[in-house]
């Protein structure tokens, strides 16, 4: 058993930050004590049946009406987890220690830099992990029940990180950057608001590309009277929708109807051919994810390689 327990550098690591683990342990104990307590109240009541042998919940459901606003704040805080890392690693794990000159002392200790840093990125990188899993686990025991609801969709910004590899990615990606930012402002506050915009601004930019990775599924139909607009399959992800002219250009509006009813922006100032939509199946949610993934792996990669780069300039 002994040759379990932490050693050097990794023990020193775990003891100097036995609090703020903690503060993750009841972070997660938390998530899933209120969202299984949910979920509970929510069994309480029965679904409602309706035709074609659907349910849904009951009106006066207050649990499930409960679970679904717990579950959009969760949401956001999925999203902004990494923040927190990258924060934490930057500031207190890393900048910390160089402002204040502590890290001297380990490196007394027959330790290397690099060995510092690495015991230190290691200890973080298993904590971030961990905690991060588990809290998906919270998340998914609440997504079971209210998952595809309004806000809730798959598609939408936390419950696509909450739900899939992506988050993870961005996890390490945060723990890499704020080894880098760290080290080159060694100073604990600005190295922590530094590494939040770095990590909040992959964060926005992935976020806005996402869907763009994957070509969209385009559905046509007839653009004449009395024709049904059109619709995509249930649980898709709606990217555009409009009409195409003779002349193969796509444009914004709806087809107007000779009845003198229009939906929506009518067009009559060219000659309309078919209507269409584009968007993204639910199927494409995995593959999205991966690539997303990889694409932040890489990143932090760069960042780590980086971070040890600085490390061996400054303290060969």
């Amino acid at each position: 058993m002994s040759s379990l327990a932490l050693r050097g550098p990794y023990w020193v690591t775990v003891r100097q930050y036995r609090r703020t683990l903690w503060l993750a342990g009841a972070a997660v104990i938390l998530a899933l004590a209120v969202i299984g307590g949910l979920r509970i109240w929510d069994l309480q009541t029965p679904d409602v049946h309706v035709e074609g042998g659907f349910t849904h919940p009951a009106d006066d459901n207050r649990g499930y009406g409960t679970l679904r606003m717990a579950m959009e704040y969760f949401s956001m805080a999925m999203t902004l987890l990494p923040l927190l890392v990258g924060a934490f690693v930057a500031g207190p794990l890393v900048a910390r220690e160089l402002e204040s000159g502590t890290y001297k002392l380990s490196l007394t200790q027959s330790t290397s830099p690099a060995r510092w840093l690495g015991s230190k990125l290691r200890t973080a990188t298993a904590a971030a992990l961990l905690t991060t899993l588990l809290l998906m686990a919270a998340y998914a025991l609440g997504w079971a029940r209210v998952g595809g609801s309004s806000q809730l969709h798959w598609s939408d910004r936390g419950s696509y990180e909450a739900t899939g590899t992506a988050l993870l990615g961005h996890v390490l990606l945060a723990v890499a950057v704020g080894a880098l930012v760290g080290q080159l402002i060694r100073r604990t506050l600005v190295a922590m608001a530094v590494t939040g915009g770095i990590v909040g601004l992959v964060l926005l930019i992935l976020g806005a590309l996402r869907w763009d990775f994957l070509p969209v599924t385009t559905i046509t139909g007839p653009a004449v009277e009395n024709a049904s607009v059109l619709s995509m399959p249930e649980d898709g992800l709606i990217m555009s929708q409009g009409l195409i002219s003779t002349f193969g250009n796509r444009l914004p509006g709806w087809f107007c109807f000779t009845d003198g009813t229009p939906v929506g922006a009518c067009r009559t100032d060219e000659p309309i051919a078919a209507q269409y939509l584009d968007y993204h199946p639910q199927s494409h949610f995995w593959p999205t994810q991966l690539i997303e993934t990889g694409i932040v792996l890489a990143l932090a990669a760069l960042a780590l390689f980086a971070a040890f780069r600085v490390l061996r300039a400054r303290h060969p």
